[in-house]
């Protein structure tokens, strides 16, 4: 007997977009786990039988049912019988545009409206059942991110779910880890920014963003007397960044550089001249609360110390600053990083291709620092004075070639 097998969500939605599909996902209904286990499946799942194929290694989930029992992400019973429906199956997925099928001769099985929410442009729930799952906030905020430049927008019904589930207190039982995951993906998306505008539309932004929540309504000083609010500035550098670099953790680095403004203490208002120094508490909470990996906490917390100096190292002597601060020769590629981050924190700037400049000012000097005594690269702490004059030589030599 055969299997009855479906393919289902994301693989779905993207071929109708006409987008490509990396992983294709399988419900198969009428089925028990000895039927896959007969057929040689191999069982991956642990909350529900999910199932790799012998061959492709595609997953083969059996249909489920849900029941919410308690608060959070894992406050689910799961029903797996043979007796679940395709329908019933779909009907517990979050958003109608995730919640199709298609038969093996590709025949459409759309029971809650989800091609014309497509060709509506329009991210809406399957069911009131999406206030039982917190982690759907996150995911719709993630899929507006990912679909915003194809016009998609959230049906306000939808957005009112998400903000019941909010107040019900529901993103109080979120799992740390998993609110980074979907975080961190959507920090990848096409419009990363619009992942915490929709999470500031329904109200969870300040409870699981406080201290990004925290700079809107404090006013920032961006060039001459013209002033923008923090949030917004920090939203417009994450957007720059997203232009600049592909990789999260510049975006993340871009979005956080400035999370010191917030803080209520003797800085300079409204220029919040020194911020810089106190970024590194709210931003070290966020690391911890989150278990936020290391390398993208140290590359946020170097581009919020040091940001203001990349926009000032222009000389021979503050471009050497500039490049020990950051460790640039020891770990160069890290550095190029750090100066996308940089350049997106500001707005507006003086040298559009500053960036560049630095990069290969790094180049230049690595390659005249081999012509010297390479043995002082690694030179202990009385030497330390005698290879920084090298290296800002090697600097005048490369910038001032004249002198």
């Amino acid at each position: 007997m055969e299997l009855e097998v479906y393919q289902v969500g994301g693989s779905v939605r993207d071929t109708l977009l006409g987008l490509p599909v990396v992983d294709k996902d399988y419900v198969v209904v009428g089925a028990t786990p000895q039927d896959m286990l007969a057929r040689g499946f191999r069982p991956v799942g642990k909350d529900f039988p999910v199932f790799l194929h012998p061959r492709t290694k595609e997953e083969y989930a059996l249909a489920r049912k849900e029941r919410k029992v308690a608060l959070g992400y894992h406050g689910f019973t799961f029903d797996t019988s043979k007796e679940v429906s395709l329908e019933e199956d779909l009907a517990r997925r979050d958003l109608t545009i995730n919640a199709m099928a298609l038969t093996s001769d590709g025949t459409l099985i759309d029971p809650y409206g989800g091609l014309a929410d497509l060709e509506n442009r329009v991210l809406r729930h399957v069911s009131p059942a999406f206030v039982e799952d917190p982690i759907r906030v996150l995911r719709l905020a993630r899929f507006a991110a990912r679909f915003r430049k194809l016009g998609f927008t959230i049906a306000p019904e939808t957005l009112a779910l998400a903000e019941a589930l909010r107040r019900a207190g529901e993103l109080d039982a979120l799992v740390p880890e998993r609110v980074w995951q979907e975080t961190w993906k959507a920090l990848s998306e096409n419009d990363p920014v619009e992942y915490f505008k929709v999470l500031r539309k329904c109200g969870a932004l300040p409870v699981l963003f406080p201290e990004l929540e925290a700079l809107f309504g404090i006013p920032t000083l961006v060039q001459d007397k013209h002033f923008m609010d923090s949030g917004t500035h920090a939203l417009l550098a994450l957007s720059n960044a997203a232009s600049l670099s592909p990789l999260p953790e510049v975006r993340f680095a871009a979005l956080t550089h400035a999370l010191g403004k917030a803080l209520k203490l003797p800085i300079a208002w409204p220029e919040h001249t020194g911020y810089e120094e106190h970024t590194e508490e709210p931003l070290n909470a966020l690391a911890e609360r989150y278990k936020i990996p290391r390398h993208v906490k140290e590359l946020a917390l170097v581009v919020a110390h040091y940001h203001p100096q990349w926009n000032t190292a222009v000389t021979p002597e503050t471009i050497l600053d500039f490049l020990d601060t950051c460790d640039a020769l020891r770990r160069p590629e890290r550095f190029e990083n750090i100066l996308l981050a940089c350049e997106a924190c500001f707005i507006t700037h003086q040298y559009p291709d500053h960036s560049e400049f630095l990069l290969k000012t790094l180049s230049d000097l690595r390659e005249k620092l081999k012509e010297t005594k390479p043995a002082l690269a690694n030179a202990g702490k009385a030497l330390k004075n005698i290879y920084r004059q090298m290296k800002l030589d090697c600097l005048k030599k490369i910038l001032l070639p004249t002198n």
